[in-house]
């Protein structure tokens, strides 16, 4: 018996000596963490994650993406639980599928390749697709795989978050050992919003800020969309002075900026709910509109207090992303720059129709419209519509002369040169006379050519900045 104590104690001795081995190893390791630092860190493998990852990584700045799985998936909300989630088994991409921007059309590009030939699936260029979630990830896993400046951390769980000066501080764990990364700005891209939390941040919610009559926060769009989860619009209900107009929308840049601290964004938070492989299309824009943002802060070292909206979105145009959701101008359409920029600045908009969300490039140009917003950019405008009183349909000759106005051009060189260039530089179908009606189109390049209204600065609201 006596023996038998013995023993025992010497075990509790041991015990007690190898659990406070392992506590000390545990805290040793925890304390001496390795430390890694970039530009962005992205947490979230989810779709919007991804593509806001592969933005960033473009625009020149060292990105890391931490994802827990070792391909990206696409998750959904499980019904009536809210912020429980589970990995999508498979849907159509209905939400914004239609419209061709940036990432979205790359990765639809990409899918139609892979699945060429297969049987029963429908290729033309207006369908949607079906998609499951891990034949979608290994997609997006290529498309990041090509991409340079982003190092990918799989098999990673998010532990916390801290500030530490104009650095955020994130402790991950990545194959069960403890990382922890120093990144000037941080996506949180989960599917539950936990970096946010982590961080005492708050979100916004985009039902809650479109709802916003006469805004001008078009002008600071970085994602488009053409329609809402759960929402069903129609003129009766709608939001009235809204633009776009509801189903269409375009997402303003402090939609997706956390409220209460710098350089914190996010993708998936931004839709109380998500739909899976239904939103997929909706998630790839609005990431690759973070990561345009991201990268923004982080390459300038500066905050999200001190946004640039043109350079930003100047950004986004240069890798396909739309700001507007014009269904009738794609990207293919030499003009879609143009167009794009002028219809962000304001002096030309699109109009809801059965179609969509059009531009009418054909059309004609009303002096109605575009007076008011190029008297707003352009002060000396106003005296030129007081002298020329141009009629109802704006003409060539109309926008001859304000060009001449304001870049104090001669006007016989500046008609001689812009008709030189007409069929040729311009590519324009109908023939050069200054006494028709200007169509849209043609006022839209020669506007964004020669005035450029894209460059007027505007902050987070939209409104001109002085």
């Amino acid at each position: 018996m006596l023996y038998f104590s013995v023993c025992m104690r010497l075990f509790d001795a041991a015990m007690i000596k190898k659990l406070i081995l392992i506590l000390f190893v545990s805290y040793f390791s925890s304390a001496y963490a390795q430390t890694v630092k970039t530009d962005v860190l992205v947490i979230g493998g989810t779709p919007g994650g991804v593509a806001a990852a592969i933005q960033s990584a473009r625009s020149k700045v060292k990105t890391i993406l931490v994802e827990r799985d070792s391909i990206p998936l696409i998750y959904e909300q499980a019904p009536g639980q809210s912020g429980q989630v589970f990995v999508s088994p498979g849907g159509t991409t209905n939400l914004n599928g239609n419209l061709s921007s940036g990432i979205w059309d790359e990765f639809r590009t990409r899918f139609r390749e892979c699945h060429k030939g297969d049987k029963g699936l429908d290729t033309s260029h207006k369908s949607l697709l079906s998609v499951d979630s891990r034949s979608g990830g290994a997609i997006l896993k290529k498309m990041m795989d090509s991409v340079k400046n982003l190092t990918v951390f799989t098999n990673s769980t998010f532990l916390g978050i801290k500030k530490d000066n104009e650095y955020w501080e994130v402790t991950i764990t990545q194959n069960g050992k403890p990382k922890v990364v120093r990144a000037r700005v941080i996506v949180d891209a989960t599917p539950n919003g936990v970096v946010l939390s982590g961080a005492g941040a708050a979100s916004s919610t985009l039902d809650s800020i479109l709802n916003t009559a006469d805004s001008k926060l078009y002008r600071t769009a970085i994602a488009v969309g053409d329609g809402l989860p759960g929402q069903h619009y129609n003129d009766i209900i709608a939001p009235k002075g809204n633009y776009p107009p509801f189903p269409t929308y375009s997402i303003p840049m402090k939609a997706v900026v956390a409220k209460q601290v710098d350089n914190l964004l996010y993708t998936e938070n931004l839709f109380p709910t998500s739909p899976g492989i239904g939103a997929l299309p909706r998630e790839l824009t609005i990431g690759q509109g973070v990561g345009a943002i991201a990268a923004y802060c982080a390459f300038f070292k500066t905050t999200t207090k001190s946004l640039k909206v043109r350079i930003i979105q100047g950004e986004l145009l240069d890798f396909k992303g739309c700001l507007l959701p014009f269904a009738d101008v794609p990207q293919k359409d030499r003009d879609w720059r143009a167009i794009q920029q002028v219809g962000a600045a304001g002096v030309l908009k699109g109009e809801k129709k059965e179609s969509g969300f059009v531009f009418m490039a054909d059309g004609p140009v009303a002096t109605a419209e575009i007076k008011p917003v190029l008297t707003e950019i352009y002060t000396r405008a106003f005296l030129w519509f007081e002298k020329e009183k141009p009629g109802e349909k704006f003409t060539v000759g109309n926008t001859l002369s304000l060009i001449s106005d304001y870049t104090l051009t001669d006007p016989v060189v500046l008609n001689a040169r812009i008709k030189s260039d007409w069929k040729t530089r311009y590519q324009f179908k109908l023939d050069f006379d200054t006494n028709r009606p200007i169509t849209r189109r043609e006022f839209a390049v020669l506007i964004n050519r020669y005035l450029n209204p894209f460059a007027r600065t505007v902050d987070l609201k939209g409104n001109l900045v002085n």
